[in-house]
C-alpha cells in the first residue's frame, strides 16, 4: 500500500502544479480572448478614412522599392509598418480586413505585454489590471482597427518597456540585448518612441547595478537612431501642417479625452468622460495611500516614462518643433495605464496592517471599494467600445456608403469634395483621379460631397446649366447631385469655388474624362 502511495505522489504533485499554473494564467487567456472579441469581429465594419485609404491608394505599390519611395515622400513614419503592410497587401490583398489585421494582431499582442509590465512593476494584481485596461480601453481598440502605424507603435513601445523592466531587475547580457533590440524595433516603428526610450536608458545608466551593462544597449539604439536621420530629413515633416493649425490647448485637452472615450468619443460629451474618469481618480487616490515600497518604485518608473513621453514633445512644440498630435502620444498611454494599474493594485490589495480591529476593517473596506472602482472602469471602457461598434456617429466616415450612392461614375461625372474625402473615394470608386490644375472637364453630372458645417450656398448649382436632382445623407456625409441636359465644360477653379464646405476642396474625375486647358489662371 505504501508503495502505491509513493508512486502516486509524484503524479499528484504534477497535477497540482499544472492546476496552479492553469489558475495563474487563465485570467490572461481570458483577457486576450476579450481583446480579440472587441477587435476582430468588427474589423471591416467601418470604412477607410483618409489616411488609411491614402496608404492603400498612393503608398502601397507592387514593387517594394516604389512603396518605400512613396513612404519617404508622402509619409512621416519610419519604414517598419510600411514593410509589414506591403507584405500584407501581397498576401491578403488591400481590403479593410486585410489591411487592418496587422494592427488588430498588434493590439491583441499588447495585452500580454501589458500583463508583463504590470507584473514587473508591482506583481500579479497589477498585471491583471494592466492587461484588462489595455484589452478594453477604447483608444487602444480604435487604433487596433486602423490600417496605420499606431497599434504597432503601442505594441513595440510596450515591448521595449517590458524588456527595460526585466533588464533593470536582472541586468544580464541577454536581457540588455533584448531591450536594445526591442527599442530599435520601436524606433523604426514611430519616431516618438525616442521620448519613451530616453527615460528608460537614463534610468539604466543611473542605477549602479545596470550602468555598465546599459552602455552597449545605448550604443545600439544610438546607431539605429542615426541611421534614421536621412529618412527624417527626406520626409521633412510632410503633411504635418495641420498640427500647428490646431490650438495647442485643444490638443492637450484631447489627450485625456482620447484615453477615456477613444479617438471618436467627443460626441459622448464631457459628462461621460467625467463618469469614466471619476472611478479611476478615486481608485488611484486610494492606491497612493496604500503603496508598498515595491509598488512605489513601480509607480515612479511608470510615471517617469509617461512624463517623458508627454512632456518632451510638449517642450519641443513650445520651442517651435510642433509635432504634438494626440495620436502621436498613443504609446505614452501604456505607461499611464501601467501607473493606474499599480495604484489600483495597491488599493485593491490593501492589507489589514494596523493592529486595531476597526483600522483593519477600514483597510478591508477600502480594498473592496477599490475593487469595485476597478471593475466599473473596465466595464465603462468596454461599454464605450461596444457603443462605437453600434453607433455610426462614433465611427469613421461612411465613405463606402457614399461611394455606393455615387455609382456608377463615368467619364461625364465629376466629384467635387473635401481633401479628406479624396483618397477614400479613390479607393471605393474605381477609375478616379484628380483633375489637374488649370484644366476644365466636359461633364453632365456634378456630385458635391462633404460634411457639416456646409457653406451658406450649399445646394445651389455649381455651374450654369446644372440643376439639383438629389440630396443624400449617409451617416452625416452629404452628397448633392447636379445634372445638365447636355455635357458642359466646367473648370477646376469653378468646381473648387463651389465646394460644399469651407474645408480644402479636391476635384475628382473619371480616368476617361475629356479635359482641356482652362481660360482663366488658377493659383491654388
Amino acid at each position: 500500500m505504501s508503495a502505491l502511495s509513493a508512486t502516486a505522489r509524484p503524479s499528484d504533485a504534477g497535477a497540482a502544479v499544472r492546476a496552479r499554473s492553469a489558475r495563474a494564467w487563465w485570467p490572461l487567456a481570458a483577457l486576450v480572448a476579450l481583446a480579440a472579441a472587441l477587435r476582430l469581429p468588427t474589423l471591416a465594419q467601418q470604412s477607410f478614412w483618409y489616411d488609411e485609404a491614402f496608404s492603400a491608394v498612393h503608398v502601397f505599390h507592387r514593387s517594394l522599392s516604389s512603396t518605400l519611395s512613396a513612404m519617404a515622400h508622402t509619409e512621416n513614419s519610419p519604414p517598419l509598418w510600411y514593410l509589414l503592410g506591403w507584405v500584407d497587401v501581397r498576401v491578403l490583398g488591400d481590403g479593410e480586413f486585410a489591411l487592418r489585421l496587422p494592427s488588430a494582431l498588434a493590439g491583441i499582442a499588447t495585452v500580454p505585454v501589458a500583463w508583463g509590465i504590470g507584473r514587473e512593476l508591482a506583481g500579479r494584481r497589477a498585471a491583471v489590471i494592466a492587461a484588462a485596461l489595455v484589452a478594453v480601453n477604447p483608444l487602444f481598440v480604435w487604433y487596433s482597427q486602423e490600417a496605420r502605424v499606431y497599434a504597432l507603435f503601442v505594441f513595440t513601445s510596450a515591448l521595449a518597456m517590458l524588456c527595460f523592466l526585466r533588464a533593470l531587475a536582472q541586468p544580464s547580457r541577454g536581457r540588455m540585448a533584448a531591450f536594445a533590440l526591442s527599442g530599435a524595433v520601436a524606433l523604426v516603428t514611430h519616431y516618438f518612441s525616442v521620448f519613451l526610450l530616453a527615460p528608460m536608458v537614463l534610468w539604466l545608466l543611473y542605477e549602479r547595478a545596470t550602468r555598465r551593462a546599459a552602455v552597449g544597449a545605448l550604443a545600439a539604439l544610438a546607431v539605429v537612431g542615426g541611421a534614421l536621420l536621412p529618412l527624417i530629413i527626406a520626409q521633412g515633416g510632410h503633411g504635418t501642417q495641420w498640427i500647428g493649425k490646431w490650438a495647442l490647448g485643444s490638443r492637450l485637452e484631447a489627450v485625456p479625452q482620447y484615453y477615456l472615450t477613444g479617438y471618436s468619443g467627443a460626441p459622448l460629451g464631457h459628462g461621460i468622460e467625467l463618469l469614466i474618469a471619476l472611478p479611476i481618480l478615486a481608485g488611484t487616490a486610494l492606491g497612493v495611500l496604500a503603496l508598498s515600497p515595491r509598488e512605489r518604485r513601480g509607480a515612479l518608473i511608470a510615471l517617469a516614462v509617461l512624463a517623458s513621453g508627454v512632456l518632451a514633445p510638449l517642450v519641443l512644440a513650445l520651442a517651435g518643433a510642433d509635432y504634438l498630435a494626440p495620436r502621436n502620444l498613443v504609446a505614452a498611454m501604456i505607461p499611464l495605464t501601467a501607473l493606474i494599474a499599480v495604484l489600483l493594485a495597491a488599493a485593491t490589495g490593501a492589507r489589514a496592517r494596523p493592529r486595531r480591529a476597526h483600522a483593519a476593517a477600514s483597510r478591508s473596506d477600502s480594498a473592496l471599494v477599490a475593487i469595485a472602482l476597478t471593475c466599473v472602469t473596465a466595464v465603462a471602457f468596454a461599454a464605450v467600445c461596444v457603443d462605437v461598434s453600434l453607433s455610426p456617429r462614433l465611427q469613421r466616415g461612411n465613405w463606402r456608403g457614399v461611394a455606393r450612392k455615387l455609382r456608377p461614375v463615368g467619364p461625364l461625372t465629376v466629384i467635387s469634395t473635401v481633401q479628406l474625402a479624396s483618397a477614400p473615394l479613390e479607393y471605393y470608386v474605381a477609375g478616379l483621379r484628380n483633375l489637374p490644375r488649370g484644366r476644365s472637364v466636359l461633364v453632365s453630372e456634378i456630385d458635391e460631397v462633404g460634411y457639416a458645417p456646409l457653406r451658406s450656398g450649399a445646394g445651389e448649382p455649381p455651374a450654369p446649366g446644372f440643376r439639383l436632382v438629389q440630396r443624400v445623407d449617409v451617416d452625416g456625409l452629404i452628397t448633392y447631385r447636379f445634372r445638365a441636359r447636355a455635357p458642359r465644360a466646367v473648370s477646376r477653379l469653378a468646381l473648387r469655388q463651389a465646394a460644399l464646405t469651407q474645408a480644402r476642396p479636391e476635384v475628382l474625375i473619371h480616368r476617361g474624362a475629356r479635359t482641356r486647358a482652362s481660360a482663366g489662371a488658377e493659383t491654388a
